[in-house]
């Protein structure tokens, strides 16, 4: 398929992803006002807090009743839209060929709407990736097209929604570019940028073109110099918010296990931790006047963008809050993004570094507004590893271009410290555990995507390494046939007698051992090639030698292909012509 024609299907899949997000946006509103005042209305401002619940103490129970409902619809209809929909975006790209079912769309969006609109701690982005995502994958597969235009189309739905979202149409290209896409090319990357200009175009066009946040202050006087004091305070901003980045990580792979591990019900599961983070709300109303940490919290970080939130200790309870809130509600099983929540943690430790900092340094012209910007973007960058995309969203979420040098220092090292500590961020090590891992370098070539067991060659014989070549020669096919040498329990070299110099004179009477290589690998049939390869390349091998699964000592009974330089260069062949 020509190009021109992928930029008609993006633009097709922009306009879907746009106006998902607005319906998206509307059902959220809808569900929260039915939830929390019990009247039926679509008009919510997310950046301003609402009055109190008319059910006053009973807002405990409403993320519970919430909570069972999607439960009940991630386990009847679609058991992918559990969660915060990234890491299964992730899987599908890189094991099941860029496909995701196109129920998970509608799924995704009643029960991430339900989720949100019932007080979980969670965000809306990433659903609407989800939703965005299987939309280009299904229309896709709708239309026969390959693997690679699959997996592009799939990226540009996802980066069109988190670009419809937040009104961030750049950022929405580096998501797709930086977390999705296995390979930045005119082929792939083109499609993004159509789909999230036209998914934010239409969202504009009914919504409006204000950023996500307003900063109404002078944090960093326009045309100045950032002072060194600013500079150290945002390194240190950095440091700490590796730290939290790396916290989140764990603390939700802890949750997640916790839940997913315990013998209890389901549902009785969802109780549990819905009830937790109801309760907790209602604790932060009684205590700061509004149910700070439920729902995705945007009216919590624009206050402290206002300066309406200038106590430390507060905005550390409030970072404390929210990152227990969001692990217990994903954990439980509530369907929702990381994103917001990210956001929200940023906002209130950075503002309480920058609280500190101004009392420490009066002169230093420290503004904790500021620095909650800042944090809102390292911990963005320190959770997700995507660098470029945290920075230029919060520019564009803020449109605050003077602040972008002390951010691009805090997120830097904040991925930094958080690689540091663990390798896996917030969307990959879910896969991790799940024992399908994707490449740490997600910028790679589009045919490394391919699992093992679609490139490999299946036509290999497996004979003991004491068989003579002449026995050998009668049971295969010189110029096709593989032959692994095993000892009977374990195995012991490869042969391929299309590569050597054949002299019956000479090799006739030698076995196979003797003139077999030990230059190879072992590897899982669903490891993805890109893996295969990283380790042919780091132990300096020719040959992978593929089995079922890695679990333990690979026996010769598991062997089901071999790979080599010519598989490999085939995939390449393949992927590259469709």
């Amino acid at each position: 398929m020509k190009l021109r024609t992928m930029l008609v299907l993006a633009l097709i899949v922009g306009i879907v992803a746009g106006v998902g997000a607005i319906v998206f946006k509307y059902l959220i509103a809808f569900i929260y006002n039915l939830a929390f005042y019990g009247v039926l209305s679509i008009h919510l401002d997310p950046n301003s807090y609402g009055p109190e619940s008319s059910w006053r103490a009973g807002i405990i129970f409403v993320p519970v009743i919430g909570g069972l409902v999607v439960v009940w619809l991630v386990r009847k209809f679609a058991p992918e839209a559990k969660g915060h929909g990234v890491p299964e975006v992730m899987f599908a790209i890189y094991h099941q060929n860029g496909n995701v079912r196109g129920i998970v769309a509608a799924v995704k969006s009643l029960a991430s709407a339900i989720s949100i609109g019932t007080g979980a701690s969670v965000g809306r982005e990433g659903p609407i990736i989800q939703i965005g995502s299987s939309f280009g994958s299904t229309f896709a597969r709708r239309l026969r097209l390959v693997r690679h235009q699959k997996i592009t189309l799939l990226s540009a739905g996802a980066g069109a929604g988190i670009a419809a979202t937040f009104n961030t149409p750049l950022g929405g290209v580096l998501f797709a570019s930086e977390v999705l896409l296995p390979e930045v090319s005119t082929r792939t990357f083109l499609p993004v940028v159509v789909a999230t200009a036209t998914s934010t175009y239409v969202y504009r066009a009914a919504m409006g073109v204000e950023s996500a946040f307003v900063v109404p202050f002078d944090g960093l006087v326009e045309g100045q110099a950032v002072n060194g004091a600013e500079l150290v305070l945002a390194a240190l901003t950095g440091v700490l918010m590796g730290v939290a980045a790396w916290a989140f990580v764990k603390l939700l792979q802890k949750t997640e296990d916790f839940f997913d591990n315990s013998n209890v019900n389901p549902y009785v599961q969802n109780v549990l931790g819905m009830l937790a983070v109801g309760c907790l709300g209602y604790g932060f109303f009684l205590f700061a006047g509004h149910y700070h940490v439920m729902s995705v919290g945007y009216s919590t970080i624009q206050d402290v963008l206002n300066g309406g939130i200038t106590t430390a200790l507060l905005l550390l309870l409030l970072f404390f809050g929210k990152l227990v809130a969001t692990c217990v509600s994903l954990g439980a099983g509530a369907s929702g993004g990381i994103f917001s929540p990210s956001l929200f943690m940023g906002a209130t430790l950075g503002g309480a570094i920058g609280v500190i900092g101004h009392t420490l340094l009066p002169g230093a012209h420290i503004a904790p507004e500021t620095f909650a910007i800042i944090g809102m973007g390292a911990m963005v960058g320190g959770a997700t590893s995507a660098a470029m995309t945290a920075i230029v969203m919060i520019f564009e979420m803020t449109r605050d271009y003077e602040i972008i040098l002390p951010l691009v220092l805090a997120v830097a090292i904040a991925i930094g410290v958080r690689r540091a500590m663990t390798t896996a961020d917030i969307y990959t090590i879910k896969l991790r555990n799940r024992g399908r891992p994707i490449p740490t370098d997600r910028t790679t070539n589009m045919f490394l995507v391919q699992q093992a067991s679609e490139t490999m060659v299946r036509d290999v014989v497996v004979l003991p390494g004491t068989m003579t070549v002449t026995e050998a020669l009668k049971q295969v096919d010189v110029h096709k046939t593989r032959v692994i040498t095993t000892d009977g329990t374990r195995i012991t070299g490869f042969v391929r007698f299309g590569t050597i110099p054949y002299e019956a004179d000479r090799f006739a009477r030698q076995t196979l051992n003797e003139i077999g290589s030990q230059e190879f690998i072992i590897a899982s049939a669903a490891h993805t090639l890109n893996t295969v390869v990283t380790r042919m390349n780091r132990r300096n091998r020719s040959y992978a030698i593929v089995v079922r699964e890695l679990r333990g000592l690979p026996r010769p009974e598991d062997i089901v292909g071999v790979i080599g330089r010519e598989e490999i260069a085939n995939a390449v062949v393949r992927n590259h012509y469709g």
